[in-house]
């Protein structure tokens, strides 16, 4: 229950700035996980939960640094180690050299592009699960860009 619960927290801060504990609390009840504010507060110190500068909301640790170092430091990574790619419907296929998918699928997660709901990596092969076919086309788009070096 302790894990699940503590997963439930991380996407919802993942996905809505969360700024007090009973905000959270409250999400977390919506989701038919009761949980009370003390256990709450051992859960947020145990994962290691800060609070963001600008607004106070929850975050990974590091995920304050903000997000525009780690996409300039996506897209030096795809201009180096994306092969090919290929997109299939709402999929998009990256070929990558031996041992390279895995560290850019991670890459790729902790940006959280907005049209990528998650990536499945293998050792030369990623396999990203786009938000429908409007956002493969994007993401397409964009990984072409980033490929070409522009």
């Amino acid at each position: 229950m302790k894990s699940w619960r503590q997963s439930q927290i991380l996407d919802l801060i993942d996905k809505d700035a969360v700024t007090s504990q009973e905000a959270l609390r409250e999400q977390l009840e919506a989701r038919g996980i009761r949980v009370t504010q003390a256990t709450l507060s051992r859960d947020l110190k145990q994962m290691g939960l800060v609070k963001r500068a600008g607004d106070g909301a929850y975050v990974r640790p590091g995920a304050e640094r903000g997000g525009a170092a780690m996409g300039e430091q996506m897209r030096k990574a795809v201009t180096s180690l994306v092969r090919s790619y290929e997109r299939v419907d709402t999929f998009i296929v990256i070929r990558t050299d031996p041992g390279q998918a895995n560290g850019l699928a991670v890459l790729m997660d902790r940006v959280k592009v907005p049209e990528v709901a998650g990536t499945l990596a293998g050792d030369d092969t990623i396999l990203l699960v786009c938000r429908g076919l409007d956002n493969a086309i994007q993401m397409e788009q964009k990984l072409g860009a980033m490929v070409k070096g522009s």
